[in-house]
């Protein structure tokens, strides 16, 4: 198994009113990854999520594709060691604190 990795994402397009939360929620749930989803005022949703570095890079490619309907132009990320800080994966409302 790989090293615990977190990703912070920003996804920008036609990703809000599309169901774009919800389908990070079931793929990040799907591959028993660990963080939050949100929409930010921009238009932009943000992903943050942990868990295994191959399980990571199989759930960008995902965030990359989006679910029908949106339009995903661009993924902006970074990757960092895990913090080990969450214990699911939820969907944040727009005006959320961060971790």
């Amino acid at each position: 198994m790989s090293e615990p990795t977190r990703l912070e994402a920003t996804v920008r397009g036609i990703v809000q009113g599309v169901g774009f939360r919800w389908f990070v929620m079931r793929e990040a749930q799907a591959r028993g990854l660990t963080g939050w989803v949100a929409n930010e005022a921009d238009g932009s949703v943000r992903v943050v999520a942990e868990g295994a570095a191959d399980v990571i890079a199989s759930f960008r490619a995902a965030l990359e594709q989006g679910p029908i309907g949106a339009i995903v132009e661009r993924v902006s990320a970074v990757e960092m060691p895990a913090t080990g800080s969450f214990r699911a994966f939820e969907v944040r409302s727009g005006g959320h604190p961060g971790d």
